[in-house]
């Protein structure tokens, strides 16, 4: 079942398009505020745009400020499920009876509605809680309980809404491997904030930034050579922007960043992105001389433990350094320093 959304609302500063293929899953990624949240509300009915259109499997969900007229079919008749990051499940039912409901709403026989509520619990992994209400399950179960709840309704179209969110680091992954599971071959809209979401549940990535998608494509290829800002920091990579001239990605401030070309070279004055990752930068409290080197003058703004090591991040560049050289050099926020990357450990591609 296929998606199309084209849309705007004014208030918000979003405006959007996207298509989602029968069978995919699209991960949407973004800061806080980008506009994630609202492209769900308006897909799930939720939301009503100033302009646009909301199309599912050749269905029109929603046509407003077009000619023509005017469409906006409520959220219980677009068969479209929204998975939040609480489960919200009834708590006086079972959760059996919680995965029942759907069917049960659609006018299905009572002992139809649970086989087919008992076969979903079987297929998310907890069969043998059917008979529990919310209360007397974990997180983790729960929101297994919610994501059958979901399937349940067999909706054309599944919206996941930081599906790990409220999990327990320790539960995260088991949900995920159940969600790339029942997940395959339908199609869905997932928001996240973590990689590991979409590299394993999303077959294409659509970063979004001040309201307007900044960035698409395969999962694999967005993560491993972004071109936003956010889908770098997302990926752990260093991302420097500028133009291509002279062997380097040059820079607005008259800097520049010597790299190793990945594919085809960008053309002599074209948009360049200069990715690097964090643990190839070194700190120093002094501009050093030697070997071709980068190097990028900085003020630090953060420090923080990141497991054995140290992330120090000024502006949109970071450095992992151990504790103890952060100690000498007496890496504090507002102290002035060089991070220094080999052009060797620098890819470099068009932007």
């Amino acid at each position: 079942m296929s998606l199309s959304v084209s849309f705007t609302v004014a208030e918000r500063d979003v405006e959007v398009s996207l298509d989602v293929a029968a069978g995919e899953t699209v991960a949407l990624l973004g800061p806080n505020g980008a506009g994630k949240s609202t492209v769900l509300n308006v897909v799930a009915g939720l939301l009503r745009p100033d302009r646009g259109r909301v199309e599912l499997a050749g269905r029109t969900l929603t046509s407003v400020g077009r000619p023509g007229r005017r469409v906006d079919v409520a959220p219980h008749r677009r068969r479209v499920a929204l998975l939040a990051q609480e489960p919200l499940l009834f708590p006086h039912l079972s959760a059996l009876d919680n995965v029942a409901f759907g069917p049960r709403s659609a006018g299905v026989g009572r002992a139809a509605a649970r086989r087919r509520a008992q076969e979903l619990l079987d297929e998310v992994g907890i069969g043998e809680l059917g008979d529990r209400r919310p209360r007397q399950v974990s997180g983790g179960q729960a929101q297994r309980a919610a994501v059958a709840r979901a399937l349940a309704a067999d909706p054309d179209l599944l919206l996941l809404d930081e599906p790990m969110a409220a999990l327990d680091i320790a539960v995260a992954p088991a949900l995920r491997q159940t969600l790339r599971r029942v997940l395959a071959e339908r199609t869905c809209v997932v928001v996240t904030h973590d990689v590991l979401d979409a590299l394993l549940l999303a077959d294409r990535v659509l970063v979004l930034d001040g309201g307007r998608v900044v960035e698409a494509g395969a999962s694999r290829d967005v993560l491993t050579r972004p071109r936003s800002a956010f889908a770098a920091r997302l990926a752990g990579l260093n991302l420097v922007v500028g133009r291509w001239r002279d062997g380097a990605v040059t820079l607005d401030d008259g800097g520049a960043v010597a790299g190793q070309g990945v594919g085809e070279a960008p053309a002599d004055g074209a948009p360049a992105i200069a990715v690097f990752r964090p643990t190839a930068v070194a700190v120093y409290p002094e501009a050093p001389h030697g070997s071709p080197r980068n190097v990028v003058p900085v003020v630090i703004e953060q420090v923080e433990p990141l497991g054995d090591l140290v992330r120090v991040r000024a502006g949109d560049l970071g450095a992992d350094v151990t504790p103890q050289a952060a100690a000498e050099l007496e890496l504090v926020p507002g102290a002035r320093g060089f991070f220094v990357v080999k052009a060797t450990e620098v890819e470099v591609y068009g932007a």
